[in-house]
């Protein structure tokens, strides 16, 4: 690297920020400290995509003092708008995916680059959408972390940031001074902060504990002993970092629960559900009676005590099958799933949850409402003819949904969608009315066809488990593809429709559980079904079929 004091080149540095996290803050104060200390500075940005496809890029150019030019060319240096990949010196990235886009785009080189992190994660656009778990590994994010860059600093800066009552760009400012990548002392960036004039006592304690977090070894990719053979080495999730109190406390709370749910599960539900623990704990295996008191709840919440008493039916016609199994691995995933599938979201779920005092207390203390403070909270919706048919009793729900004159009426009234002002008291009393119908749900058209469809599933896997148990555990499984509304459930439901069908196929193969596992990934892979087409096409090809029989 050049010599930042030979005054060949500029400082350079881009800041990868999400909206809110004061990313230009950060570059501002940076500018202030470069220009109080004689420096010639210069701040741009490129906004990125909204909803998280992409940070806003802030760069900074910092020129040193004192290398006027003295044969009557221009004195002052003209500096670059825009980051140019290979040639900057300090990458900060308000979050881990950041920090990879950064290096992807070659901000970030082993041979220049300091790197300044956030560990913490904002999941993108893309793996929120992923039909599975479309979530990047933290540890592959972390190791390109450390090959990327000539030196990496990480800590948790919006942890540190929230504990201190600011915003991020106040720690990661913290951790920059305190990586003594720039010329300036300590105090330079604190009179920054203090000349901004805003926030100052939270921004100087965020900005203490990122310059103390930079002084600490970077977080290292956690990674499993390779196990025997040849296979691949497996990645386990997380980051190895010091063990939080808290954390440490909220998992001893949550080992005591479990061992609650073995020898007292009816000390972990109210007065109104003991007798369903009472049933959870005389007639269920031991290691399911955690996920099923979970489930007895949910269901219960979800349309009352008699829905859970439903709910421990249907996982007991399972769990007899699941005698020989100490880790009652098939009665534990059948738990989770017929509970999740029992409470599927329809308008009357939706508008409970959106009206929830602790969703609304969770949107104060997000937007750092003030007590006293007014706060307006809109929601954007886009009903569709499917949802409101689904509401309706069955019988007319059925006449609705063949109707062309009511479809078109819906469509000329939410093609633009709708805003509700759930805060507002026109907003809050209509999802307040569309709730209400809770006691009138068992009577609607999506609940009879939901629960239909549950038992004839509930039959295929009690099928399959006669003869093969880790077949009938896959076929439970395949409830992952049903999720979302409108054509994404539409699409879920093609697909679960095709899992079960080669379900069928595959009974009596030796590999039919492994089979039906990677049909069910493929399902999982894309929306339209493509990949799960292709897999079946794969499957239905004649080397495919030559797998021996039991």
């Amino acid at each position: 690297m050049s010599s930042w004091g030979s005054g060949q080149r500029p400082i350079t540095i881009a800041i990868l920020a999400m909206g809110g996290e004061g990313g230009g803050v950060l570059a501002d104060w940076i500018v202030a400290v470069g220009e109080q200390a004689g420096h010639h500075a210069q701040n741009t940005s490129v906004a990125g995509v909204a909803q998280r496809t992409g940070a806003t890029v802030y760069y900074v150019e910092l020129y040193p003092p004192g290398h006027a030019r003295t044969d009557n060319t221009r004195s002052e240096p003209v500096l670059s708008l825009f980051p140019t990949p290979g040639e900057v010196d300090v990458v900060i990235a308000s979050e881990l995916m950041e920090a990879g886009r950064a290096i992807q785009r070659g901000f970030s080189t082993p041979d220049r680059t300091t790197l300044i992190a956030s560990t913490n994660r904002v999941y993108s656009m893309d793996e929120r959408l992923a039909l599975g778990d479309g979530r990047v590994d933290s540890n592959t994010l972390l190791e390109a972390a450390h090959l990327g860059s000539r030196r990496f600093i990480g800590a948790d800066f919006m942890d540190l940031a929230l504990r201190s009552g600011s915003v991020i760009s106040a720690s990661l400012f913290g951790a920059l001074a305190g990586s003594a990548t720039l010329p300036f002392e300590r105090s330079a960036f604190e009179d920054a902060i203090r000349a901004s004039g805003k926030g100052v006592g939270a921004s100087l304690a965020a900005f203490a504990s990122g310059f103390d977090a930079a002084q600490q070894p970077a977080p290292q990719p956690l990674r499993t002993p390779a196990p025997t053979g040849n296979g691949p080495v497996p990645v386990a999730i997380g980051l190895r970092r010091p063990i939080d109190p808290a954390e440490e406390a909220a998992a001893a709370a949550q080992a005591r629960r479990e061992q609650l749910a073995i020898s007292d599960p009816a000390s972990l539900v109210g007065p109104a559900l003991r007798r369903h623990a009472a049933r959870v704990a005389d007639h269920f295996p031991a290691p399911a009676r955690s996920m099923l008191l979970h489930g007895v709840v949910r269901t219960a919440t979800y349309q009352g005590p008699a829905y859970a008493d439903s709910y421990l039916d249907r996982v007991a016609r399972v769990a007899a099958f699941d005698t020989a199994d100490e880790a009652a691995r098939l009665t534990t995933e059948a738990a989770r799933h017929i509970a999740l599938w029992m409470c599927y979201q329809d308008t009357i779920q939706v508008a409970l949850q959106k009206i929830r005092r602790r969703r609304l207390d969770g949107v104060r203390a997000e937007a750092k409402a003030a007590p006293g403070q007014l706060l307006n909270v809109r929601e954007y919706l886009h009903p569709q003819l499917e949802e409101i048919a689904d509401t309706l009793p069955a019988g007319l729900g059925r006449r609705v949904a063949r109707s062309t004159w009511f479809a078109q009426l819906v469509g000329k009234l939410t093609h633009n969608g709708m805003v509700v002002n759930t805060t507002g008291l026109v907003g809050f009393t209509a999802l307040w009315a569309i709730a209400m119908f809770r006691p009138l749900r068992p009577r609607s058209l999506r609940f009879v066809r939901e629960q239909e469809a549950i038992d004839a599933w509930l039959d295929q896997l009690l099928a399959a488990a006669a003869t093969d148990v880790e077949l009938a555990r896959e076929i439970v499984g395949c409830q992952r593809v049903l999720k979302g509304y409108g054509a994404t459930h539409q699409h879920g439901r093609e697909s679960f429709t095709t899992l079960l069908e080669q379900a069928d196929a595959l009974l009596g193969r030796d590999d039919a559980a492994a089979t039906l596992a990677r049909l069910r990934e493929a399902a999982l892979a894309d929306e339209d079904g493509a990949t799960l087409r292709r897999a079946c096409a794969e499957l239905a090809a004649p080397t495919a079929l030559a797998s021996p029989a039991r």
